[in-house]
């Protein structure tokens, strides 16, 4: 097998991988009610479709020839711009009071300290060996 039909089949796995990935996304954006599990879908599983349908454009770039890496640099772009667009959509969403805002954490001041519980103070009788 040349290097070029190697290419070909890898570019082919990546759209297909890219389409399964996008097609995920769309049907989250769907089927999901409100607006921040409808935004979680399209971020996350979309993001990585774009991006693979993007590494399959450059893979059949560079086999016929004519090498481009603006699809690195949309890659990047996307890949930056993405998450951080999602929490700041979420973070109006939550400032307007358009979705249910989390419950508080129940207060724990044992978690990340040198804390520990009352019943975790005494220490188990322990045989001698």
């Amino acid at each position: 097998m040349t290097g070029e039909i190697i290419a070909t089949y890898a570019s082919a796995i990546f759209l297909l991988i890219g389409s399964f990935f996008v097609f995920v996304g769309v049907i989250g954006l769907l089927k999901f009610n409100d607006p921040m599990t409808r935004l979680h879908a399209p971020t996350k599983v979309g993001t990585m479709g774009i991006g693979m349908l993007l590494l399959a454009s450059m893979v059949e770039s560079f086999t016929q020839g004519e090498g481009s890496l603006h699809e690195l640099l949309i890659m990047a772009f996307l890949f930056v711009t993405a998450p951080i667009s999602a929490n700041f959509i979420a973070k109006v969403g939550i400032h307007k009071r358009a979705c249910e805002t989390p419950p508080p954490p129940p207060r724990d001041d044992t978690w990340s300290t040198l804390n520990t519980p009352p019943e975790d103070r005494t220490k188990p009788d322990t045989p001698d060996i």
